[in-house]
């Protein structure tokens, strides 16, 4: 039987042999045999029915033909070369040879760097879990950074530049699909990350774009701007955040084919702020290395940090998967290890200007917050610490995310008076009150830090730390559970540790230093490269706005007080996992303060977030954290050192300047890194 369908699969069979048996020669052969046909890029394209980008892509080597472009391809080169050599037989006398031909057409040229490693971080061979160097399929990087030179100029994340033949904007997200940007998937099951162009002031203004964005309020292109027009006549979208600092440009998909571009807008603000602060006097080849590095480490830039946070989570656990259907044929399915549900919170984890939240009582909200907490000095610390200083912990959010068990793809469950079971994530009410606890030690209850007063909801490593670590005994009153759980965080935290040591280690800071050196090293920060601590620095905020924005609010200062906003419709809008991360971290912490107190008889005086204030004979976080007769640091207590979950010093003051801020209604450990006096 002979049908269309034997006809396609003939017809794809014959195109994989052809491409197999389709050699190419390489990149500036293919430049020099074109130039010396005087043919144009035009020309082949209408021959091969592409584009001329796409021909320009080929010839420089950023992209590699498939399928019948690429045996027609190969075609026309083998016959311009038979030409060539019948040519020069011919004009050539015997015993005579022909000169080599000199380089022709467009050439990619390096520049210096002065950042890090840079190269090594974007060209590594290694692929661990689906990461590493850019495949055949994305030859240019993950991004490129336009300049206006007298020709618009892009410059990669290893350092080439190369002309943008692009006049309008629509040129260039054209180019830049051809041209061969983008990044491989992070995971088996997600996609590639999408094109980045970064637009220069100058290659903005080149592209018709305005200085800067008169809406502040909505920071977007005025609907009536000329670009828009442009856009929408050559068939681009824009997402409903709408075209700012950071846009998402993108045509309908074709089969098999995403064809989306990512743009940052430098001269609107798209690297100063969102968590980014890129140093201003970078130059475009430096800054595609700093964003390059990035991309390599954590992901293409695609918003703020926060943004990226977020977006790392569903690169790393995508919320579908392949799956075979009962017909035999493999279809799109959920992936149980990633977040594919939009999820209703239970009420107590709602936020307060979610529907969920119309009319309850601010007592019966969930409020597992980070601590903000102080205590007055007594009377024996007055008289024998001259100092304080603040130990703030590493990576504190990102490491309590390490291992958490939480809840997946079900809704809450809501159970009357259930047993406690530390295995099951969720939203516990349970009255704390009646455990006792040292009040030189802020509560791990509560944000506040003071005891629990009645019943209150709590995330479930809360209560598990008042029951395994306190002895406590205690009897939930009711629960809302999630029965579906897993460790949802673990690569996201890989991924990020991973990042944030490589660019300790870029800065000189390595896990096996000894405390003294670590402390000097880390006193010296301040002075080192203004790049590589702004990539720190961003890579710091990527991991904490990742946390918050499981609990995003409403951003349109026109939101109707308990309505509905877009995050709400996201599988990563779960203030159930911000809840039990910073629970963590907070048990964690009060485990370190209390051991510490255990050894050294010492005790906080102040803590905010994820750093503490300890008196001290001197101003030195060695005179705080204590060691063993062998010199090694305690087990369970505050350990010095860069690893995540390990501490750093954060400041030292006088005992005099604790007291005056506490006096003033502050708490110093805010302000004990910037020397507030």
């Amino acid at each position: 039987m002979h049908d269309d369908r034997t006809d396609e699969v003939f017809a794809n069979v014959d195109a994989l042999l052809a491409q197999a048996a389709a050699r190419l020669p390489d990149a500036h052969e293919r430049r020099r045999l074109r130039f010396t046909t005087d043919l144009s890029l035009e020309q082949i394209a209408a021959a091969l029915s592409t584009s001329a980008d796409l021909v320009e892509a080929w010839e420089n080597g950023f992209i590699e033909p498939t399928g019948r472009d690429r045996a027609g391809y190969a075609r026309l080169l083998d016959g311009l070369r038979s030409r060539e050599q019948a040519q020069n037989q011919d004009a050539t006398p015997p015993g005579a040879s022909s000169p080599p031909a000199a380089p022709v057409g467009p050439t990619r040229t390096r520049t210096a760097s002065t950042m890090p490693d840079v190269t090594h971080a974007v060209a590594s061979p290694a692929r661990q879990t689906h990461v590493g160097q850019p495949r055949d399929g994305f030859p240019a990087g993950p991004l490129a950074v336009l300049a206006d030179t007298g020709t618009l100029t892009a410059h990669f994340a290893d350092g080439a530049t190369r002309t943008c033949p692009a006049e309008t904007l629509t040129d260039v997200l054209h180019w830049a699909l051809a041209v061969g940007l983008g990044q491989p998937e992070l995971n088996t099951y997600g996609q590639p990350a999408d094109p980045l162009l970064v637009l220069t002031e100058s290659a903005a203004n080149r592209l018709g774009l305005p200085a800067d964005l008169n809406d502040r309020a909505r920071l977007q292109l005025p609907d009536h701007h000329p670009v828009h027009a442009d856009l929408k006549r050559d068939g681009w979208k824009l997402p409903r955040s709408g075209f700012g600092p950071w846009a998402r440009i993108y045509q309908d998909p074709e089969p098999r084919r995403r064809r989306c571009v990512q743009l940052a807008v430098v001269p609107w603000g798209a690297l100063a702020e969102g968590g980014w602060n890129a140093p201003a006097d970078l130059t475009p080849s430096s800054l595609a290395r700093w964003l390059g590095t990035y991309a390599n480490r954590v992901l293409t830039p695609c918003g703020s940090t926060a943004v990226c946070g977020q977006q790392l989570m569903t690169a790393l656990r995508p919320p579908t998967r392949p799956v075979r259907g009962n017909d035999g044929t493999w279809q799109r399915g959920n992936n149980p290890s990633g977040l594919w549900k939009a999820l209703d919170p239970a009420p107590p984890e709602a936020h307060d200007a979610h529907p969920l939240a119309r009319g309850r009582n601010p007592r019966d909200a969930l409020d597992e917050e980070a601590w903000d907490w102080t205590r007055p000095l007594t009377t024996e610390e007055e008289v024998t610490y001259p100092y304080v200083v603040g130990l703030d912990i590493n990576f504190a959010f990102a490491a309590a995310a390490s291992s958490a068990v939480v809840g997946m793809n079900t809704p809450p469950e809501h159970v009357a008076r259930p047993a406690f079971d530390e295995k099951i994530p969720g939203s516990w009410y349970c009255d704390l009150s009646h455990i006792e606890l040292d009040p030189k030690l802020p509560s791990p209850f509560t944000s506040s830090g003071q005891s629990p007063t009645g019943p209150a909801w709590y995330a479930t490593p809360t209560l598990a730390y008042a029951v395994k670590d306190l002895g406590a005994t205690i009897q939930p009153l009711e629960a809302y559970l999630r029965r579906s759980s897993g460790r949802y965080f673990d690569p996201w935290y890989k991924r990020l540790r991973d990042a944030y040591l490589a660019t300790m280690k870029d800065l000189g800071i390595v896990p096996e230093m000894e405390p003294a050196d670590f402390l000097a090293a880390m006193r010296a920060l301040p002075t080192a490269d203004p790049a590589a601590l702004a990539l720190l620095a961003a890579i710091k905020a990527t991991s904490k706005g990742g946390i918050g924005k499981l609990r995003e609010g409403p951003r349109s200062p026109q939101h109707t007080p308990f309505a509905s906003w877009p995050a709400l419709k996201t599988p990563t809008w779960r203030p159930d996992l911000r809840a039990a991360v910073i629970s963590r971290a907070r048990v964690n912490m009060h485990r370190k303060m209390t051991k510490t107190a255990e050894h050294t008889g010492r005790y906080p005086l102040a803590v905010l977030s994820d750093c503490a204030l300890y008196p001290a004979h001197q101003p030195s976080a060695l005179d705080v954290t204590p060691h063993g007769a062998d010199g090694k640091a305690v087990p369970g207590t505050f350990r010095l050192g860069v690893n995540p979950g390990y501490a750093k010093e954060e400041g030292t003051r006088t005992i005099d300047w604790y007291q005056q801020l506490l006096e003033d209604g502050a708490n110093p450990a805010r302000y004990v890194k910037d020397a507030r006096t």
